[in-house]
């Protein structure tokens, strides 16, 4: 058997970490130890406990009791088990757990829909990604959502322990470990106990009689990332990055930009600059979009690890700069307008001079003094409109005061 299986708690008290799911009269407790149990979803990074719960409520009630794992059951192993209700084994009832429900598709959770509203199963699903976004709706309305979190790594240690006791027992051995190592350990593993067992494990094997922080900290090098480039922690990570940057918050940006790039992905981070670089710090500072590009070119051609250094400059940069988001808002408050069917007609004068309705009557501004005439340039049912409110930023208020200048 797998050390982390050995290991696995078997009860809520023994379980590391979540204790505002797992503590003596917390909600999700107590709905446990009630009797009364609902459809479950839980859902968090990996190696937080999920399965772990999912095994201790099945203790807790009368009921049979299926797993299968999303990742390779099909529709005809749920259906199996869905044909095992009304049979004298079932009598109480069905607990079915299903690991990893994301990566069934809408036929597949459709199919649990009859016999998870009747109450002839009852239904724990656990996932690594968001499940407001990955289970079908009707699926979600009839369950119950928890979120696991991350476990600190001082939850780890009693845990880790009761791991190295067991494979000395195991081996006969008398081998030693300090609290400093599996500190070192716990800490590197990203708040996922299964990985931090699993470290444990190769340190131990790597190990003579004692085990070694350094030799710890070797083994356990970027253990801790944690970066889906296709899941919620890549999104989640890139919206840090961005928040921040709109924040003026230059440390914290370069934080997110180290765990992105990092994780490997280059072309991300480069896109949300040029983004960021628009929305967030916009007419308060123009170049700033030239010098983004160019750090953003340089990354691109250089490659990673190099390309790390144009980013930083650029990351810093935007997250020190003045912010406006004036340019974003003028253009939504257009598109609003545009939505409502307004503004679809140009003015004649406005036309392409070989459009048929095009007339004469433009003014063409350059031959006014200050290159400024007044004429209507917006639709008729849109004149007098402002889309446009200019920032409170030394560049905008310049560019205002140039605007009431020329035009009186």
């Amino acid at each position: 058997m797998p050390l982390a299986d050995r290991v696995r708690p078997q009860t809520f008290d023994e379980m590391a970490g979540q204790k505002h799911l797992l503590a003596k009269g917390a909600p999700f407790r107590r709905i446990i130890e009630s009797g009364h149990l609902p459809s479950l979803i839980f859902y968090g990074p990996p190696g937080t406990g999920k399965t772990t719960a999912a095994y201790i409520v099945d203790k807790q009630c009368n009921k049979l009791f299926y797993r299968i794992n999303a990742t390779t059951a099909t529709l005809t192993d749920v259906r199996d088990i869905l044909n095992q209700t009304g049979t004298l084994t079932s009598v109480g009832g069905i607990l079915l757990y299903i690991d990893e429900i994301q990566y069934f598709n809408k036929k597949q959770q459709q199919s649990l829909l009859e016999y998870v509203e009747d109450g002839r199963v009852t239904l724990i699903c656990s996932t690594t990604e968001n499940p407001f976004f990955t289970i079908y709706g009707a699926l979600l309305s009839r369950s119950t959502a928890f979120e696991f979190k991350p476990v600190e790594p001082e939850e780890m240690i009693s845990v880790l322990r009761r791991a190295f006791d067991i494979q000395n027992g195991d081996f006969g051995n008398a081998k030693t470990c300090s609290d400093e190592v599996l500190y070192t350990i716990a800490y590197a593993c990203g708040g996922d106990v299964r990985k931090a067992i699993g470290a444990l494990e190769n340190v131990y094997f790597a190990s003579g009689s004692a085990l070694s922080v350094p030799l710890a900290k070797e083994l356990t090098q970027r253990s801790g990332m944690r970066f889906d480039r296709d899941g919620n922690e890549h999104y989640d990570l890139l919206s840090a990055f961005q928040k921040s940057i709109r924040g003026s918050d230059e440390n914290a940006a370069i934080f997110y930009l180290a765990r992105i790039l990092e994780g490997g992905d280059l072309l991300s981070v480069c896109r949300r600059l040029l983004v960021i670089a628009a929305e967030d710090v916009g007419l308060a500072y123009p170049m700033a979009i030239v010098i983004t590009k160019a750090c953003v070119d340089a990354a691109l051609q250089v490659g990673l690890p190099e390309a790390k250094l144009p980013l930083a400059e650029a990351t810093i940069l935007l997250a020190t700069a003045p912010k406006s988001n004036s340019a974003m808002k003028a253009y939504h408050a257009a598109l609003e307008e545009m939505e409502r069917g307004r503004g679809a007609e140009v003015p004649n004068h406005l036309r392409d001079n070989h459009a048929p309705n095009a007339k004469g009557g433009y003014l063409y501004p350059h031959d006014y003094p200050n290159h400024y005439v007044r004429q209507q340039y917006l639709p008729d049912d849109l004149v007098g409109k402002k889309f446009y409110a200019y920032g409170d930023n030394k560049t905008e208020k310049a560019a205002e005061e140039y605007q009431k200048k020329i035009k009186g």
